[in-house]
């Protein structure tokens, strides 16, 4: 695994060679669960509305009741709680949320069909630990996850199913790209605490001018009027220590000054595996890079936020997955004195010898 020069808490978490299985895993674990294992197809909320019918127009069949009572939402804004009001019961707030009622039954140990006096504290996610989600959780005052320890045996379905979270929302929470790490451990690694929510930022923050590069990670960030290390953290995918590490000017617990230029990747940096020399284009996106001993493809991918290396180096000839030579295959440690692309959109497609 590629290390960063200085301690990093999340070394790594760019790893071209594990990007094709990103968009597997940002599949699982949708919200909407059971109160023993996550299901083998989620039940989602539902989110829309019915139009008015006209005057001579009969109401659809299908429509879905309305409900009236206060909803108490998550950090991104998932609704984990709802307190009932005259009227309700059981059934139809299972079907506002689209979860039987024997699965919100069970969320409150309640039996189906039950009556729900008003003011009834309803969950809508499960009440404790679950296959997949065994480990202690911490809770706000609301009663919203705030953390998590994973404990043996956990599973990221599990533990996103439990929360009623997304594989996503786990990983802005987390200030990381993705949930999938470097053999697919890292949210599920025994001992290891997790974030399960946001903190709340300034709602001025996030409009400030980004560069990108062809990977659609971002470069730079040109701050404004609210902006934090979190905000920050939260929209690029990037921790505070990192944000520290990459921008020296910056001091923790200070707010970051409008206007400020922030570096949102090593680029510059060396970092163990990317030792060498780049080139970039004028707004200061990486280009190409040149190969020194001890370079590795991750290590490569790390540095420059590049989620598949080997697409901008593909073998034209396509005898081959890339062009580039390695001098260990299985580390993917290349061999030096070679220049390769780090830009989808100049890629060097140089056919293999």
């Amino acid at each position: 695994m590629a290390k960063i020069d200085s301690a990093s808490p999340w070394p790594g978490h760019w790893v071209g060679r594990t990007a094709a299985a990103t968009a597997v895993l940002l599949s699982l674990g949708l919200a909407g669960c059971t109160s023993s294992e996550p299901p083998a197809a989620p039940e989602t909320p539902a989110t829309t509305g019915t139009t008015a019918p006209t005057a001579t127009a009969e109401p659809a069949a299908d429509a879905k009741p309305s409900l009236g009572g206060e909803v108490i939402t998550d950090s991104f804004g998932n609704p984990d709680f709802y307190v009932t009001v005259a009227g309700d019961t059981l059934a139809t707030v299972a079907e506002v949320y689209g979860f039987s009622e024997a699965k919100v039954a069970g969320f409150n140990e309640l039996q189906p069909g039950t009556p729900l006096a008003p003011g009834t504290r309803l969950r809508l996610l499960p009440a404790g630990p679950g296959v997949g989600a065994m480990g202690a959780a911490t809770e706000d005052p609301n009663g919203i996850p705030t953390s998590y320890t994973v404990v043996p045996e956990d599973t990221l379905a599990g533990i996103t199913y439990r929360f009623n979270l997304t594989n996503d929302q786990l990983a802005e929470a987390n200030k990381v790209p993705y949930v999938h790490e470097v053999g697919n451990i890292y949210f599920v690694e025994p001992g290891r605490t997790i974030a399960l929510q946001k903190n709340p930022v300034d709602s001025r923050s996030g409009t400030g001018d980004a560069v990108w590069n062809s990977w659609d990670r971002g470069v730079f960030y040109t701050t404004v009027d609210g902006d934090s290390f979190d905000s920050v953290g939260y929209q690029f995918r990037v921790g505070t220590d990192e944000l520290l590490q990459y921008n020296p000017s910056l001091v923790e617990n200070v707010p970051i000054p409008a206007g400020t230029k922030l570096r949102l990747i090593p680029g510059e940096l060396a970092v163990d595996g990317a030792r060498g020399t780049f080139t970039a284009d004028t707004d200061g996106v990486p280009l190409t890079y040149t190969t020194v001993p001890g370079d590795t493809e991750d290590g490569i991918s790390v540095r420059f936020g590049v989620t598949g290396l080997y697409d901008a180096n593909r073998d034209t000839t396509e005898t081959v997955p890339v062009w580039y030579q390695y001098v260990d295959g299985v580390s993917g440690e290349l061999l030096p004195g070679q220049t390769i692309s780090l830009s989808l959109d100049q890629p060097i497609n140089k056919p293999a010898a």
